[in-house]
């Protein structure tokens, strides 16, 4: 793909879970310039043991399944 309109017509075809995969890669990428945020994730987790996001950046699928390997 090398157009914008090209682009856009394939996230369309994409599942509705997966455009806000992508748009949160995206969210994060512009933020911080970070493409690899499931990589860098320093998991915390609050006084219940509930995983916690730092800055409010949404958990991506990978770092989902991070967590639940543990």
């Amino acid at each position: 793909m090398k157009t914008l309109a090209e682009i856009e017509a394939a996230v369309e075809t994409l599942p509705k879970d997966k455009q806000e995969e992508l748009l949160r890669f995206i969210e994060a990428r512009l933020r911080n310039g970070d493409t690899n945020h499931s990589h860098d994730v320093t998991l915390v987790r609050s006084k219940r043991g509930f995983p916690v996001s730092h800055g409010r950046v949404a958990f991506t699928s990978a770092d989902v399944n991070l967590i639940e390997s543990e």
